[in-house]
């Protein structure tokens, strides 16, 4: 080959592998577009409310009945970030996952049953091989769970997980169960974010709406943070997302109905400020305006939050025990009539300042408010609280 005819073929091939990398280019950001044109439909005109229930009681009160520990599967040494869902007949059902440490190959999420006063033993829903099947990619991991029994009766199950990445290249897969939870079916991939659906998580409890419809906090990981709710209809379609506020330093929003017209949130923090950030919607969840942050403390830690059926608010947040370096070794809860101002209602529990008590979940099954959370990455913690009110008004 003469020098000129090796620089001829030298000069095509750079031509072609530009080419192509222009090509390659051109294919990504026209995903990126058709990705963000989706991503970015704006919420109905007419959104659906959410269902506040009706007031009937001030001046809550909760006296503690039982504390326990869901018993975890033999031979799994790490449990966290569990998430409760109510279901006909005062059941509920737990998600958690359990492994041999986060992120690690072996970890399940896990379900047991609350009936007649007591947990079944618990039993793995799913695991990271069989959802790597049934989405048709690989699965390297899997996390956080959120949960939602609808009005049809089927429970939604979304699972936190990844392919290539950590947290941050998370996706979010909704499973379905038509058995009030005993098996569940992958339903899809949320389609959530511009990047090709990745970087959303789930950690709190779903709201429920007058359609039969309900919200899905979420939140976005990559670089800024942000907190995002996702609605979805009585179908389990999801309809429109929104995202919460304009701050990049919240995540992981714990939603709640306050009336028919008034939504808040409130979220971990990770700023300097170390409060529990919060902010509103008055138009179904559309817009949100960000609020000063709360007087009550949050060092990074997630948190909880419901409305109860007899009136009344409560707030799952952590704090620090007195000369400790954890953020998560004591778990309060402060109660609210009108979710506006606070006070403390009880102690959940407070450890030694090495303690991690985190994670909490919160729901009400007829009198009684029951609250799971993580207990020193070894287990999930179940409390149990007497509902009660100092005035009473009924109709």
């Amino acid at each position: 080959m003469t020098g000129r005819t090796a620089r001829w073929v030298a000069r095509g091939a750079a031509r072609s592998s530009s080419l192509i990398t222009l090509l390659a280019v051109a294919c990504l950001l026209l995903g990126v577009v058709f990705e963000a044109a989706r991503w970015s439909v704006l919420p109905s005109a007419h959104a659906v409310r959410a269902l506040p229930a009706p007031a009937i009681g001030t001046g809550l009160k909760l006296v503690e009945r039982s504390t326990s520990l869901i018993k975890m599967p033999d031979g799994v040494p790490a449990a966290h970030a569990s998430a409760l869902a109510v279901l006909p007949g005062d059941q509920m059902l737990a998600f958690w996952w359990a492994g041999t440490r986060e992120s690690g190959a072996d970890v399940q999420v896990f379900v047991s049953r609350w009936a007649d006063g007591g947990w079944s033993a618990a039993r793995p829903v799913v695991d990271r091989d069989a959802l790597g099947r049934a989405l048709g990619f690989g699965v390297r991991r899997i996390g956080n769970p959120a949960a939602w029994a609808a009005r049809d009766g089927k429970v939604n199950l979304f699972v936190v997980a990844t392919g290539l990445g950590g947290w941050a290249a998370s996706r979010v897969v909704h499973l379905v169960s038509s058995d009030a939870g005993e098996s569940f079916q992958v339903k899809r991939v949320l389609p959530l974010s511009p990047l090709f659906n990745t970087s959303v998580l789930v950690r709190t409890t779903p709201v429920g709406l007058a359609d039969g419809g309900w919200w899905l906090p979420a939140y976005f990981e990559l670089g800024h943070k942000f907190p995002m709710l996702i609605s979805f209809d009585s179908a389990g379609q999801p309809r429109w997302l929104a995202r919460i506020g304009t701050r990049t330093t919240a995540m992981q929003p714990a939603v709640v109905a306050v009336t028919g017209t008034e939504t808040r949130a409130w979220m971990r923090d990770i700023s300097e400020q170390h409060r529990v950030q919060q902010a509103v919607s008055r138009d179904g969840g559309q817009s949100w305006e960000d609020l000063p942050a709360m007087d009550l403390p949050n060092h990074d830690s997630s948190v909880a939050a419901l409305r109860l059926r007899g009136g009344g608010f409560v707030l799952l947040h952590n704090d620090r025990v007195d000369g400790g370096d954890s953020a998560r070794s004591m778990l309060k809860l402060s109660v609210s009539d009108d979710a506006h101002t606070w006070r403390p209602g009880v102690e959940v529990i407070k450890g030694v300042p090495a303690d991690e008590f985190s994670y909490p979940s919160v729901q009400q099954v007829g009198d009684e408010l029951h609250v799971t959370y993580t207990a020193r990455r070894q287990g999930i913690a179940h409390h149990v609280y007497r509902i009660g009110y100092d005035d009473v008004n009924r109709p």
